[in-house]
């Protein structure tokens, strides 16, 4: 028999759309949130001759790759050195350095298991203050690198490093902000809808690039068919291991009260194949571009003799190279373990489960559970990390054979995952208000239902 909240899913339609007020100014708030973050794309920093960097950026005697990446996840702010040129990948890295410390440091590790509400906002806040720390940084290392180059700068100096530091980590900070208020006002997560809306803006311009190449005689007709049916496969392919999971049984025992049986029921734990989401590769996305970027950079500096195994290592670094893949697989994989293990614990679940009275058939409550729910954990997480490590470098493969990047396995994964993720949050707030409706109508017939015939008050009872 279906639950009530399939039952309320099934009767979904436009007209409970409509009437979901609530649902649309979330709608609009988040998209009027997204316009003002493409809005930010387009304003250079001050002093930038952006022209001059354009062409600059374009060069193809350039080794930009990584660059080419960064460019992708801001939605083509780099190459028009815009004031969200840095996005919301300070914040990103500060997370992850905040997750790996709470689950190594003693006092944010308490924070974290111990601490509630008041101790999550407190780790949140030490994520804004190394967010400001590393757009800093990151600041710092581009306008340094933009005051050095000639003609890229209207007038170099002290003032335009310090009028481009304040803008890009202004830029980063109200990202994170606008991420934040969506999040709370909006539909769905605001930093990782800030990507999405990154990476889908450019890819009209990825596809009219291959198009160009087709139409120029570089890349065959039936290439581009292989490319597009490829795309569509990995959609799919994704959406299947999105929604894939390893159901486990749970029964709750029998109890007696009073004169019947109560108790007795089944239901089930979901297990996601892939419980970490499109988190490991955008930490592992974010942890390479900064080095790399730097590499690059650096590269054809006057370098002293010890450094003379930079170039190397830059060349490496770049989209395609066996380094970068490696690099990057075990990244993903690193955090696809990772991020599921702080994310779901088995021990916690198994005495949750026990206080309750529930147990899995065939298995003791407690420690035993705990075993048995970490070895499917363990199985499945392999799975989850296979699967997105192959999605992600099977576009690095082709890299390597086609000399260039032109779709993102990355790309299309977070792209996927977040309008899935975002779906799902408008249903269940279309749910909230089906429920919402069903109580109201409840209530109503409770006040007018209490009267005989006629609309007559019921004798009341001696």
């Amino acid at each position: 028999m279906a639950s009530a909240a399939e039952q309320l899913a099934a009767n979904m339609n436009i007209g409970s759309f409509a009437k979901a007020t609530e649902l649309h100014k979330r709608l609009l708030f988040t998209l009027g949130a997204l316009l003002v973050y493409r809005i930010g794309t387009f304003v250079p920093i001050p002093g930038i001759n952006s022209e001059a960097f354009l062409q600059f950026f374009q060069n193809p005697d350039g080794q930009r790759g990584i660059l080419d990446m960064f460019n992708m996840f801001s939605g083509g702010a780099v190459e028009r050195m815009a004031v969200f040129a840095l996005n919301v990948m300070p914040y990103i890295s500060a997370s992850i350095i905040v997750q790996l410390m709470g689950a190594v440091y003693p006092p944010w590790e308490k924070l974290k298991k111990e601490g509630g509400e008041a101790g999550r906002k407190q780790l949140n806040q030490y994520t804004r203050y190394l967010t400001v720390l590393l757009a800093l940084m990151q600041s710092l290392g581009i306008a340094v690198g933009l005051n050095a180059q000639p003609n890229l700068v209207d007038s170099p100096g002290l003032f335009f490093i310090v009028s481009t530091v304040v803008s890009l980590t202004g830029g980063t900070m109200f990202l994170m902000w606008l991420g934040e208020q969506v999040t709370a006002r909006g539909v769905g997560n605001g930093i990782s809808l800030i990507i999405f809306a990154g990476i889908v803006a450019v890819l009209p311009s990825s596809v009219a690039r291959l198009l160009g190449l087709a139409q120029q005689g570089q890349m065959s007709a039936f290439l581009l068919l292989f490319l597009g049916a490829l795309a569509i496969a990995t959609v799919v392919f994704i959406v299947f291991m999105e929604r894939a999971q390893r159901r486990l049984l749970i029964q709750y025992p029998k109890r007696q009260e009073g004169n019947r049986m109560a108790g007795g029921e089944r239901s089930f734990l979901p297990l996601k194949v892939n419980a970490a989401g499109v988190i490991p590769p955008i930490f592992a996305s974010s942890l390479l571009l900064l080095p790399a970027t730097v590499a690059q950079m650096t590269a054809n500096a006057d370098l002293p003799s010890w450094m003379g195994w930079l170039p190397f290592v830059t060349a490496q670094m770049s989209h395609g190279q066996p380094l970068f893949m490696a690099l990057y697989a075990f990244l993903i994989i690193f955090f696809c373990f990772f991020y599921t293990s702080i994310t779901f614990n088995p021990e916690d679940t198994a005495e949750n489960l026990r206080k309750y009275g529930g147990f899995l058939p065939g298995i003791r409550p407690g420690k035993r559970t705990a075993e048995y729910l970490d070895y499917v954990l363990t199985r499945l997480t392999v799975i989850g990390a296979a699967y997105i490590t192959a999605v992600c470098l099977l576009p690095e493969f082709m890299a390597s054979s086609m000399g260039g990047l032109l779709f993102g396995g990355t790309s299309i994964l977070i792209v996927v995952s977040v309008t899935m993720d975002t779906v799902a949050q408008i249903q269940s707030h279309l749910l909230a208000h089906q429920y919402e409706g069903l109580i109201k109508k409840a209530k109503l017939r409770g006040r007018g239902g209490g009267g005989g015939r006629g609309g007559m008050p019921a004798p009341a009872r001696r």
